[in-house]
């Protein structure tokens, strides 16, 4: 696939941005690191610079990180051959937080200013290095992969994120020959471009002012970039038009979209199951040996049982009928009612006698409990839910 060299797109809409962050959790974590190192004599890392850049690879890094190791003073200075595919050089995969791979890390980082290096061209930096991150997280979108979040650490005692035009009075050691001193030349119109886009990204920029040895001051900046890319819609025949981001959303998200819509559809049915077991029941009993309509009411949860004849501790009720002895049960399980005897004393349902366990599929129902000379007891129940 050919790589092209990528310019600041559109902007994402909400929906977009809250996709691409869902697709760089889905795909299984990791980060874009990139530790930007001024080595120009005027930063001069002291053990406290030192000591810091140890602290971000020792305990800030995490299994999955690509680190970038980006020294820079007059141009940004890659001791390993870039292009569009790797425009940052190759990083160091961070597996894990073993020493191996930490002292890997560590190995690569310039720990001291190299004193031929002089005249730090912070805008050209700039350029370079967020076009480089937009380059990469733009390459995973062509290859359908997942995009990630990323984090500039900046080790600089220049400014960063100034206006176009940079000349010596915003900072001093800007080169005399830099194209970004001018304000409309390409190069300040690409960083400007790319500045704005950085703007319109969730960004989070901390920085921690370090005073060295010798009276000096420098700053080690955190940027941290949302998971993004450049969105290019171009009009396409029959009144369409063709996008980048929302079809390569489509296809990252529609499988574990579905899921999602799977396991909430079954969460809402569990807590709607749930629910249900949870409310008790209504019986209303009405016998027909008198003309009251409405001679009893009782209430059953679920897995609890009323006793129909005797009392019995076990049940939350009992609906008296002939005879010294439990008949049967009224037993509730979920969302099913069974009638269970105990055949010590005939008992019918709907016209017929029960000799085992019985499921009642019906609210209102009719149980005949007949005497010792087997004159029928009837009782009527209506069942509410």
């Amino acid at each position: 696939m050919i790589q092209t060299k990528i310019t600041p797109g559109q902007p994402l809409t909400s929906v977009q941005k809250i996709g691409l962050d869902l697709v760089s959790v889905l795909g299984g974590g990791g980060r874009d690191v990139v530790l930007a190192i001024d080595i120009t004599a005027s930063v001069g890392l002291d053990d406290q610079g030192r000591t810091r850049l140890r602290q971000i690879v020792e305990d800030s890094l995490k299994p999955g990180d690509s680190v970038y190791i980006v020294p820079f003073a007059q141009n940004v200075t890659l001791s390993e051959v870039t292009s569009d595919i790797t425009p940052l050089g190759t990083p160091t995969y961070f597996s894990g937080n073993s020493k191996e791979n930490i002292d890997k890390i560590l190995a690569k980082i310039p720990f001291v200013s190299d004193p031929n290096r002089y005249g730090a061209d912070i805008q050209q930096s700039e350029l370079t290095i967020y076009q480089g991150i937009a380059q990469i997280n733009q390459n995973r979108l062509q290859k359908n992969q997942p995009v990630k979040p990323q984090s500039v650490v900046w080790v600089t005692d220049a400014p960063l994120f100034t206006q176009p035009g940079i000349n010596s009075q915003v900072w001093i050691e800007t080169p005399a020959n830099s194209a970004f001193r001018i304000a409309d030349s390409l190069e300040s119109q690409q960083r400007q471009a790319w500045i704005k886009a950085l703007e319109a990204l969730p960004i989070k920029k901390r920085s921690l002012s370090i005073t060295t040895q010798g009276n000096k001051e420098y700053k080690l900046t955190v940027v941290d970039i949302a998971p993004t890319v450049q969105e290019f819609c171009t009009p396409a025949p029959g009144g369409q038009d063709t996008c980048l981001v929302t079809p390569y959303l489509i296809k990252k998200l529609w499988v574990p979209g579905l899921i999602s819509l799977i396991i909430f559809v079954l969460l809402v049915w569990a807590g709607f199951k749930f629910s249900r077991s949870q409310k008790k029941w209504e019986l209303i009993i009405d016998f027909e040996a008198t003309e009251k309509p409405e001679d009893q009411r009782c209430r059953l949860p679920n897995n609890k049982q009323i006793a129909i004849g005797e009392y019995d501790a076990t049940c939350v009720a009992s609906i008296d009928c002939p005879g010294s002895e439990v008949r049967a049960y009224l037993k509730r399980k979920g969302e099913k009612l069974y009638l269970e005897p105990t055949n010590l004393a005939p008992i019918f349902y709907n016209g017929e006698e029960i000799t085992s366990s019985t499921p009642i599929n019906r609210s209102n129902f009719r149980i005949n409990c007949p005497d010792a000379r087997k004159r029928d007891y009837e009782i009527n129940i209506k069942l509410k839910k």
